[in-house]
């Protein structure tokens, strides 16, 4: 059986150092030491969007970056995308190592430099 959605995110999520995930707006949402959030799953749409889509943070430019190049895979979320928060469509054959990537750069973008330099430890768990 093929994993749901909300597994495959939850994987890439709890993969990177130190993240952890609890429940927040009604949704799953994973934290950095408890504490700031790198994504959101919505893995049934939220409000009038009505398809599964993931939240999260992006580094500075990427979010316009990504917008114009592929406005029918990537949005501006509300609430959190004037923070450059990008949004990710998953309900059209994602491509999962992308969505890895940036689940990733969320982390790099919130992590203290201490977590993200543990990103190429060999320590690391695996994905």
């Amino acid at each position: 059986m093929e994993p749901t959605i909300e597994q495959r995110v939850r994987v890439i999520c709890l993969a990177l150092p130190e993240v952890t995930e609890r429940p927040s707006h009604d949704t799953p949402a994973f934290f950095v030491r408890g504490r700031k959030a790198i994504a959101y799953l919505w893995p049934d749409g939220h409000h009038d969007a009505a398809f599964a889509q993931l939240w999260c943070a992006a580094p500075p430019g990427a979010q316009g970056e990504l917008l114009a190049a592929d406005p029918a895979r990537f949005f501006r979320p509300p609430y959190v995308g004037h923070r450059g928060w990008l949004g990710v469509r998953l309900d059209r054959y994602p491509d999962w190592s992308e969505v890895a990537e940036l689940c990733e750069d969320a982390f790099r973008t919130v992590a203290s430099k201490t977590l993200v330099a543990r990103l190429s430890s060999p320590r690391r768990r695996p994905r």
